[in-house]
């Protein structure tokens, strides 16, 4: 009978389960709705992810329809939304501006087949286990750069390009800061203010399509002079794009490497905590193998279709469910409802200003920023606030490839280092520290026992890996002449990895050499199959195997020849 841990990592997609479990017309029209709400939600925010990340503005509009329709067909979650998202923005404008959309192509492919392979050999559970003060860095890291970035829109500075690095893009803006255009600010901040304002008023109404609704009025009725949509990047397609393969260069394939590592990893974790926080608010369980499959599908096809990369959208995915949305239907109709947008209203997407666009990425990042959770943060223990601000700014003043790399490694080794204090090696003949209350708790200490003349008691407390290893070498250092018996205590210990095995080899073949039998006392049957697995246990005489450390001392008096 299959688990619901089974259950969670099959590669089935959830609309296959609904549509199995019945779906009726009273659930359809719950999902229609939610799906027309977060479709016209995800339409100024296509437009201005794929203006923030240095493509065309439709570009956003191609990956919200193919790659949002691929996520909820074959995904994982019955409610997730997917599309472009701001986590990509940093990624994105940094190997456009290198590399091209063709580079940018090229890397979404192949970050697509990363995910694919992630999710056939499930390792959608691993990807749950990135330490959170990475997560929080890098986002955190992230809004910023989204927040400055916006900087020359919002303002109307008047500038041919934006560095793409932190630190010379403020001084280009301290530069230019003499050019603002006062219009571009009236219009930035009327957008801001609208989206800020409506959830104070009414949730049903997005606000981001009234700020870009309200916004291009005025700036039409009243010939502001503010760059616009058309402006800058000319008519807006009312169509999708012709399918067309990238074309892939070895040389490309290798440059843009990083980036595709980088992409298919931020695509795993932002779709799989979207997949968490959908759980938790609609009461679901998500398959977490199942998405990373879908998102890898979607950005496969995504670049075929003129898009850039797509993952879950946390804040789509909460305002389908506020609305009402509990199956993939209703992102399906989100991916139709865009698609109907662009073929019948895509040419009026020229007269949308920019600044509009600039004010609602600023209330995104924002949000994305969890200034709130990076500030509680600095309560945690000194290293994770440690790995926290690497993050952070790595992701900042680097580059969020580095920073994902270097957080995930520094924080394995923090947690490799945890893991190492907690394993304990103590030479239990010579330094009975135990407590007396504990002592008293513990009816099987050492300290209660009467250890024989000749006779070397090791305690070994946890696991015993590679970072206990060394402290085992250092404790048995302390004997200042070989005893007759040596008992390894190991009642604790419940795994043991390559260098701890070759510890264990060092001290049978030095107790060989001075005359020492080594007693082995309360080792727990999976850590005795593995020794056993290893060779170790044959060179041990079998009665030196004992169960518990009353055998084991009555076995060393045997040995040593006590009564």
């Amino acid at each position: 009978m299959s688990t619901p841990v089974d259950l969670q990592s099959r590669l089935v997609p959830k609309l296959w389960t609904v549509l199995q479990e019945g779906y009726s017309w009273d659930r359809f029209r719950q999902d229609l709705f939610a799906g027309l709400i977060v479709g016209i939600v995800a339409l100024p925010l296509s437009l201005a992810f794929a203006i923030a990340s240095g493509v065309k503005p439709e570009q956003g509009l191609y990956t919200a329809i193919i790659g949002g329709f691929l996520i909820s067909v074959l995904g994982g979650s019955r409610c997730q939304i997917g599309g472009p998202t701001g986590a990509f923005i940093v990624i994105v404008y940094g190997v456009v501006q290198e590399f091209g959309y063709e580079g940018l192509a090229v890397a979404t492919l192949l970050a697509g087949v990363l995910l694919i392979a992630m999710g056939v050999a499930k390792l959608g559970a691993v990807v749950k286990f990135v330490p959170y003060p990475v997560t929080v860095g890098f986002t955190s890291g992230i809004a910023l750069i989204i927040a400055t970035s916006q900087v020359r829109e919002f303002l109307g500075l008047q500038m041919e390009s934006v560095p793409g690095d932190f630190i010379p893009k403020i001084e280009a803006y301290a530069t230019h800061i003499s050019t603002w255009n006062p219009y571009a600010v009236a219009v930035g901040l009327a957008s801001l203010l609208i989206v800020v304002s409506m959830p104070r008023l009414t949730r049903r109404v997005p606000g981001p399509i009234v700020a870009l609704l309200a916004t291009t009025a005025a700036v039409q009725l009243l010939s502001l002079p503010v760059e616009t949509i058309g402006g800058r990047f000319g008519e807006v397609p009312n169509m999708l794009p012709t399918p067309s393969i990238p074309k892939f260069d070895l040389a490309l394939v290798r440059d843009v490497s990083p980036a595709a590592l980088s992409i298919a990893l931020l695509a795993a974790i932002e779709s799989l905590l979207s997949a968490v926080v959908a759980d938790g608010m609609a009461g679901t369980h998500h398959r977490s193998n199942m998405e990373l499959v879908a998102q890898g599908v979607a950005n496969l096809a995504s670049p075929i279709f003129g898009g850039i990369p797509a993952t879950g959208a946390i804040a789509r995915t909460a305002t389908n469910i506020r609305n009402g949305g509990r199956t993939p239907i209703a992102g399906i109709v989100h991916s139709v409802t865009l698609l109907l947008i662009l073929l019948f209203l895509g040419r009026w997407a020229a007269l949308v200003p920019i600044p509009a666009l600039a004010g609602i990425l600023l209330v995104v990042s924002y949000n994305m920023s969890e200034w709130r959770v990076f500030r509680h943060l600095f309560r945690s223990p000194r290293s994770d606030v440690a790995v926290l601000l690497i993050t952070f700014f790595l992701t900042v003043l680097v580059d969020l490839t580095v920073a994902l790399e270097v957080g995930i490694v520094l924080a394995a080794f923090l947690f490799m280092r945890r893991m190492a204090m907690l394993a304990q090696v103590g030479y239990a003949t010579e330094m009975l520290r135990e407590e007396e209350d504990g002592t008293a708790r513990d009816p099987n200490a050492i300290a209660t026992r009467s250890v024989p003349e000749g006779v070397a008691v090791f305690e070994i407390y946890g696991p015993f890996f590679f970072g206990a290893a060394s402290k085992f070498k250092d404790a048995l250092a302390q004997i200042q002449r070989p005893p007759k018996v040596l008992i390894l205590r190991m009642r604790e210990v419940h795994g043991v990895d390559a260098t701890a095995l070759r510890a264990l080899q060092d001290v049978l073949e030095k107790a060989r050499k001075d005359g020492t039998q080594v007693v082995l006392s309360g080792a727990p049957k999976s850590t005795l199959n593995l020794l056993d697995r290893s060779g170790l246990l044959n060179e041990l005489d079998a009665r030196n195997i004992c169960r518990d450390i009353d055998d084991a001392l009555a076995r060393s008096r045997q040995i040593v020849g006590a009564d």
